[in-house]
């Protein structure tokens, strides 16, 4: 560390046009020596000097004046040598103290790093284990919740609920009573031509005959459905004019509801789009609309298809009201496959095929 500092020193004094620091020191060797040297010949002078005056056989006085000069000036070369020595140990001196100094700072500065990175670490890993404990406080709520009521966690289907055993589990039963409902609009008709009060009766009356139960109506209440809301009734013919203006009411049908829906934000952002799309561009208003609605029948399994069972939500509610709905979606069902494409549901509502896979393809 202390050579890197020294190089580093040394360079930036190069950059600045100064001798680094280390050089003055082997520089102050042979000027120490120079002066000793002058030093020495002025003493050997002094020696010839006084020969000669001896010789010469001056005055006394002139002999002491001439030897008072000669040391005078060892006096002054001794006096800068002196100061050149000082100089040179101060600046060795400072220099120790400088190096000695800059490595503490810089082991203080890592200690401080370290000191940080070893904080951070620990903080990350409390929270770490504030999370794990969480969760493990998560799951044990969650065990003694469904030691207490094992129902918590159970789905049962239609016409079915929860029931806790005694030994302590939880098992699907029968709905044993329905509510009693007084709007006949809740009333239902099932597919054998039967009133019944509720959803809830004819679910109830499936789960009979499913569980063996001895208040099953019959074998055949095994596949009992729902066909409409509302009273059983005899249902007017569906005219030929009538059918054939049905697509284009349906079209209209769809295009409205998913207007509705958007305007109270029940629709999601990718729908939500194909309708603003629909407002604006009068070629993809219907096929749009059809798009949104053969996806959302799709729900269970979503297999691009259209099952019979599921077009009841669009069939029960509307069947009361509208007579020629269950006949036009019969004839949806083109290779009476019971599954409706999207290019049947296409033609069904009498929109172009290639505008309208299009449309659909454009959007995956």
């Amino acid at each position: 560390m202390r050579s890197s500092l020294l190089s580093g020193r040394a360079f930036r004094s190069a950059r600045r046009g100064t001798a680094p620091q280390c050089a003055s020191r082997t520089q102050s060797v042979p000027v120490q020596r120079l002066i000793w040297r002058a030093v020495l010949f002025s003493i050997f002078l002094a020696e010839e000097e006084n020969d000669r005056s001896d010789l010469r056989r001056k005055p006394t006085r002139e002999i002491a004046m001439s030897t008072k000069l000669q040391l005078l000036l060892v006096a002054l070369l001794v006096a800068v040598l002196i100061v050149d020595v000082s100089f040179a140990q101060r600046r060795r001196k400072y220099r120790r103290r400088t190096t000695t100094t800059e490595a503490p700072v810089q082991d203080e500065i890592m200690n401080m790093l370290e000191a940080d990175e070893i904080a951070e670490e620990a903080a990350t890993a409390e929270e770490a284990e504030v999370i794990l404990e969480n969760g493990r406080n998560e799951v044990r709520s969650k065990q003694q919740r469904l030691l207490q009521d094992p129902c918590m966690d159970k789905h049962c289907g239609a016409g079915r609920v929860c029931k806790n055993t005694e030994e302590g589990t939880a098992e699907c039963v029968c709905v044993e009573l329905c509510n009693q409902e007084v709007d006949p609009r809740r009333k239902v008709c099932t597919n054998y031509n039967e009133t019944l009060g509720s959803d809830c009766e004819v679910y109830q009356a499936r789960c009979f005959c499913d569980t063996d139960d001895a208040r099953c109506r019959g074998p055949d209440y095994q596949h009992v459905h729902i066909v409409y809301y509302g009273e059983c009734r005899q249902m007017p013919m569906c005219k030929e004019e009538d059918m054939a203006d049905f697509p284009r009411r349906m079209r209209d049908w769809l295009f409205n509801i998913m207007r509705d829906l958007a305007d109270r934000q029940e629709l999601s952002s990718h729908y939500l789009k194909m309708q603003r799309e629909a407002e604006t561009n009068h070629t993809l208003r219907w096929s749009n609309a059809a798009i949104w609605k053969w996806c959302d029948l799709d729900g269970h399994p979503h297999d691009r298809t259209v099952s019979r069972h599921e077009l009841f939500p669009i069939k029960a509610p509307l069947m009361a009201l509208e007579h020629c709905i269950a006949p036009f979606l019969d004839s949806c069902d083109i290779n009476n496959d019971h599954k409706i494409t999207l290019v049947e549901w296409g033609k069904c509502l009498q929109l172009d095929e290639v505008s309208l896979l299009f449309s659909y393809f454009s959007r995956e």
